[in-house]
């Protein structure tokens, strides 16, 4: 009989063990989760990927959580925008009211409110038809009422003048994000100086004389210099 019937069973060679489980104490500690940390991912999709691609699931995943464990911090996706909005508004740069320099002041704010919008494509439209209600939101409004009293605004007008203002700056972040947008798709651009000039002067000047001949200007000056015309028509409007 052969002797190979009485030997121990061959052990495995190295490459033949199943790898070994990693023990869960050597990964990396998950960072526990909670409203501050929902919102900063949430910013983080916003400037990386947009508003569109911001869900519930996708926050999830940037989280290494399920979705349904955001609804301890978040009561749906709307909630979680008001968030945000109001977490953009908590970067603009505030300014003690100076009566001397109350009109730089303004424009400072208003561009300071558009610049937060615009690194955060698509967080403006959560201000439509809304009226944003968080502590960063409202001391925003705060300044500029108290910057509009500074000035000498009468206090009903200057209350109106937040709002008005309000929806200038919001319709410039919207209009910047749908140019973004557009871009991001391949269509050519609507505002291409040599395409407008082209289309103003080839107009018939009979019919469109004042068009045809002050194209240049119509199409003139950048996205700053409109804004800043905006805010400065409106200033000088206020306080005639």
């Amino acid at each position: 009989m052969s002797t190979d019937a009485h030997r121990s069973p061959r052990r495995r060679s190295l490459r033949e063990r199943p790898a070994p489980r990693r023990s869960t104490r050597d990964r990396p500690a998950k960072a526990p989760l909670s409203e501050e940390a929902v919102i900063a991912a949430g910013l983080a999709i916003l400037r990386e990927e947009g508003m569109d691609a911001l869900t519930m699931r996708r926050l999830a995943r940037a989280l290494d959580t399920g979705a349904a464990s955001l609804y301890a911090y978040v009561a749906n996706r709307d909630d979680l925008l008001r968030l945000l909005f109001d977490e953009v508004a908590g970067t603009i740069v505030l300014e003690p009211p100076d009566p001397a320099r109350w009109r730089d002041q303004l424009r400072d704010l208003a561009r300071g409110a558009l610049d937060a919008m615009e690194a955060h494509p698509g967080i403006a439209r959560v201000a439509f038809a809304e009226v944003p209600t968080g502590p960063n939101v409202m001391a925003v409004s705060e300044n500029m009422l108290g910057i509009l009293l500074a000035g000498g605004v009468d206090p009903q007008r200057a209350a109106w003048a937040i709002d008005a203002l309000s929806l200038i700056i919001t319709a410039n972040a919207v209009e910047t994000v749908i140019w973004q947008e557009r871009e991001a798709a391949g269509e050519p651009d609507a505002y291409d100086h040599d395409t407008l000039i082209g289309a103003f002067a080839s107009l018939p000047a009979d019919r469109f004389p004042n068009l045809v001949e002050h194209a240049s200007v119509l199409v003139s000056g950048d996205e700053r210099d409109r804004f800043a015309f905006q805010i400065d028509t409106f200033i000088d409007g206020l306080v005639r």
